[in-house]
């Protein structure tokens, strides 16, 4: 068989004649010419059909394509900067594999809705695909900064016999004859048992959170990469935290720029992010909200809305870190100079994107943590396994979780996290 070749790899064959195979995103007509725009997953190719250089039945096939059609398509690739994607092809052949019926989505304008009940095909047109090839990059970042710093992939349960972070926001289920079991909050609690095993380790897989929340920056199920590293404190985590941070975002800057452009993303805003990141405490955070003439008071915690005054005083993520004991976990260790806050960091990504990165210093103290199953009223039986991780050779260690679709839709500068995954699921949203 033949290598497939692929709008991608133009620039390797100018001057030769190849074939190709896609769809049709877009068709105009001038006299007897047709521009063809080709689309393969890969990039966006002009293809000029003459009517001069063509039979009849290849010049009637030009004309019988749909948007959205799939054909074949064979010629010569040649450069041209004022094409889309700088190359052309003069088309000798076109077979047709698939005509489309009537496209549903259409050049003009679509409600939201629209575009959602039918995001099996919305996630064809050039913004949506933009944003999803962004995705895929940071997914690498995000693996390639952990192998090369000596991190182990731990693989967690989905199913689990027991809350992370309470009972409120759980996806329940019965599960045979053990009664309830729960979709999984975070990988956080098996992170720890793989950090006293391998000492660095990160998850990465789906979370779920029954939150009856509609805001733009929730979804019900999302991605979560999750490390946690033994003999790490706080400020070892904070500084883990936004050297992550930025490599993701410089790769991106580096490896997208063509996906950045077709999302308008404006890069200087990207450029600025880079270390050290501005780090302030619950306290700070309080008396920027005060001073911003926002009523709030000590001992809540950040809102969506809060957070955003905060980070609008930044030009890159700032790090609040020690927030009060009393809105966070169980896990998190006190701050051994206040009782009252927890060893916790929040990141809050600029431009109103909210916390990207949540986490904190684990309680690795078993008298410590026992009191605190109890305080929020948790069955110890269902956390022995955990507890067994200060039994026996505890040690201090700390991890954060980032959001996936919070950070690809930062990075994109999309509105909302329903387009940062390829079927959002929601509140009010379970299909397609």
């Amino acid at each position: 068989m033949r290598p497939q070749v692929y709008i991608s790899d133009l620039s390797k064959h100018v001057g030769k004649s190849v074939t190709l195979k896609g769809w049709l995103y877009h068709r105009r007509s001038s006299g007897k010419v047709k521009f063809l725009i080709l689309r393969d997953g890969t990039g966006y190719l002009q293809c000029v059909v003459f009517k001069g250089n063509v039979s009849t039945e290849v010049f009637e096939n030009a004309e019988k394509l749909t948007q959205e059609s799939s054909f074949e398509i064979t010629g010569a690739v040649k450069l041209e900067p004022r094409a889309v994607g700088g190359y052309e092809l003069d088309a000798v052949d076109v077979k047709i594999i698939s005509i489309s019926s009537e496209y549903p989505i259409t050049p003009k304008e679509h409600g939201i809705e629209f575009l959602i009940d039918h995001r099996h095909l919305w996630v064809r047109s050039k913004k949506q695909v933009a944003v999803l090839k962004i995705r895929h990059r940071i997914v690498k970042a995000i693996r390639d900064f952990f192998d090369m710093r000596g991190f182990v992939l731990f693989d967690p349960p989905i199913i689990t016999p027991n809350a992370c972070e309470g009972t409120s926001t759980l996806f329940e289920f019965d599960y045979f004859d053990l009664g309830k079991a729960y979709l999984t909050q975070s990988g956080q609690l098996y992170a720890e048992a793989g950090a006293l095993a391998l000492g660095k380790v990160y998850t990465f897989g789906p979370t779920f959170r029954a939150e009856k929340s509609k805001t733009r920056r929730h979804l019900t199920e999302f991605w979560m990469v999750e490390p946690e590293m033994a003999f790490y404190d706080l400020d070892d985590n904070m500084d883990l935290a936004e050297e992550f941070l930025e490599y993701i975002v410089q790769t991106v800057l580096t490896e997208m720029r063509p996906e950045l452009e077709i999302l308008e993303r404006d890069v200087t805003k990207l450029e600025n992010i880079k270390r050290p990141f501005p780090r302030i405490s619950y306290d700070e955070a309080v008396q920027i909200l005060l001073e911003s003439g926002i009523d709030f008071e000590w001992g809540n915690d950040l809102g969506g809305g809060d957070e955003t005054i905060i980070s609008d005083k930044f030009d890159r993520p700032v790090m609040v870190h020690r927030y009060p004991s009393q809105v966070k976990a169980f896990y998190m260790k006190r701050d051994p100079k206040n009782d009252k806050l927890a060893l916790a960091v929040d990141v809050l990504a600029p431009e109103g994107y909210g916390e990207i990165i949540g986490g904190s210093q684990r309680e690795d103290d078993l008298d410590k943590l026992l009191h605190r199953i109890k305080e929020h009223n948790l069955p110890q039986e269902s956390f022995e396994w955990y507890l067994d991780l200060r039994r026996y050779g505890s040690v201090p260690h700390s991890g954060f979780g980032l959001g996936l679709e919070r950070t690809v839709s930062w990075i994109c500068g999309i509105e909302h996290l329903r387009e940062a995954i390829p079927f959002p699921r929601m509140i009010y949203r379970n299909t397609p």
